[in-house]
């Protein structure tokens, strides 16, 4: 399973317009390969250079019970039928990079799995690696790597 975006390569600068203080619009997503046993995905969007200011890794957007047949996830998604739950700053769906200062590597992270996880977008992000855990199998994982730097948008 691969995942790519037309907006930045693996590695790159992603673009301004996907900063949280700018149009905090998800990058396309293009997903290829997903087995066929897959039920559903699931995409975690993190900031693990985030540790030293927030006490943790960040987490800017994470959505399950993805349709496996998606294909594309287009720039600022409105979440379709998947579930969406909250991102760190107490919203739902995508919160765009926002790093208080210097470059951050953001995680775009996929994982195809063999059931629909059925929990609500309440539930933290944990509660959902829980639910994988408990009542699916993960096929195949994948993850794209975009930075992001802190004079791209107004920071916080």
């Amino acid at each position: 399973m691969t995942l790519s975006s037309p907006d930045f390569s693996d590695g790159e600068r992603m673009p301004d317009w996907v900063g949280y203080a700018n149009d905090n619009d998800n990058p396309e997503l293009e997903i290829s390969g997903v087995p066929d046993e897959a039920e559903s995905l699931v995409l975690v969007v993190d900031d693990p250079d985030a540790q030293p200011v927030a006490g943790h890794t960040w987490d800017h957007w994470y959505a399950w019970d993805i349709d496996p047949d998606i294909g594309t996830i287009p720039r600022n998604w409105d979440g379709g039928s998947a579930t969406e739950g909250h991102n760190d700053f107490i919203e739902y769906g995508y919160g765009g990079p926002s790093p208080p200062e210097g470059s951050h590597g953001y995680r775009f992270k996929l994982v195809a799995i063999d059931a629909e996880l059925g929990v609500p977008a309440e539930t933290r992000k944990t509660r959902v690696g829980s639910a994988i855990a408990m009542n699916a199998e993960v096929l195949a994982s994948t993850q794209i790597v975009g930075d992001y730097h802190a004079e791209q948008g107004t920071t916080f």
